[in-house]
């Protein structure tokens, strides 16, 4: 009589009671819900029409179709695609050499036979407390670098952060046996070889957990190209879409003394078609790390 009340997961061995079960999964679905639910809301507006928007407000189901938000952010189409390749280029090249750069470092920072982690360790929690300032970091990228107007600004701007290496340094402490590294020592394997064989494969949950926050920082980020690019075909999504809305303020501040027609201004509209616009590809890459976050949780909840 018990057991039909109860759900078994065969995967992690835990039992829960069917009205437990019930509970849990409407939760998830509200949660869910909440989630979406802005999502949709910001797509349907983005095909609203201005007008309508402004008499009738936000709606999920919009009353009256309209393209025209798109077409007043999509009229120089070159610029929209070079910025949407200079995005995918600094966001997949400054994440994979980032992860590759915090990997090595957290290694041996987890490694007990390491004399000199302690140093290393200090190291990189002083760069978590303190910080030079706006100024000497513009005058070393600008002056020492060189890289004004160079997407080598972007890309090394966010290569490294002392909290992501701490978290990878405790995954390898925790997931990593030591036994397993001393068993490939006494086989003659070398440092390279244990960490790429051995480490890497171990660590690809949180490597690709760290991999997903880095492309999410990379691909979000104006603010570098405003303090470092002034071409224009250096602009990255962000900051084109940035300077887009800057635009569209200023002709609605223009409208209002009635130099243009208000009504033939899609401000509203046109925030959220960009939001559309700027969002698509990194929600295309969640499908593909998913699987990793879901092995990282079974791995923190079976591991004995």
């Amino acid at each position: 009589m018990l057991k039909n009340k109860i759900v078994d997961d065969t995967e992690t061995g835990i039992q829960i009671s069917k009205p437990a079960d019930f509970v849990l999964n409407v939760i998830f679905i509200i949660i869910a819900f909440a989630c979406i639910y802005p999502l949709l809301l910001v797509f349907a507006v983005s095909f609203t029409d201005e007008t309508t928007l402004t008499n009738a407000g936000y709606s999920i189901l919009p009353t009256k179709l309209s393209l025209s938000a798109y077409a007043y952010i999509l009229k120089n189409i070159s610029a929209i695609g070079g910025a949407y390749a200079v995005s995918i280029f600094v966001t997949v090249i400054g994440s994979v050499i980032g992860l590759i750069v915090m990997a090595l470092y957290a290694y041996p920072l987890s490694r007990d036979d390491f004399k000199y982690k302690g140093i290393f360790n200090v190291i990189i929690v002083i760069t978590m407390l303190f910080s030079g300032g706006l100024v000497p970091m513009y005058m070393v990228y600008v002056k020492v670098l060189h890289l004004k107007n160079s997407l080598g600004a972007l890309i090394l701007l966010y290569l490294f952060s002392a909290f992501y290496v701490m978290i990878i340094r405790t995954f390898y402490k925790t997931n990593v046996s030591n036994s397993l590294i001393e068993a490939a020592q006494i086989d003659g394997a070398g440092e390279f070889l244990i960490f790429f064989k051995i480490v890497v494969p171990l660590a690809k949950p949180a490597l690709a957990t760290i991999m997903m926050f880095s492309m999410l920082v990379y691909w979000n980020d104006w603010y570098g190209p405003l303090l470092f690019i002034n071409d224009t075909k250096l602009y990255n999504l962000q900051y084109l879409m940035y300077t887009v809305q800057a635009k569209i303020s200023n002709l609605s501040m223009i409208a209002k003394g009635g130099q243009i027609n208000l009504n033939d201004i899609p401000s509203e509209t046109a925030r959220m078609a960009l939001a559309i616009v700027a969002i698509g590809p990194i929600i295309l890459a969640y499908p593909f790390f998913q699987r990793y976050f879901e092995k990282g949780i079974s791995l923190g909840a079976t591991k004995e």
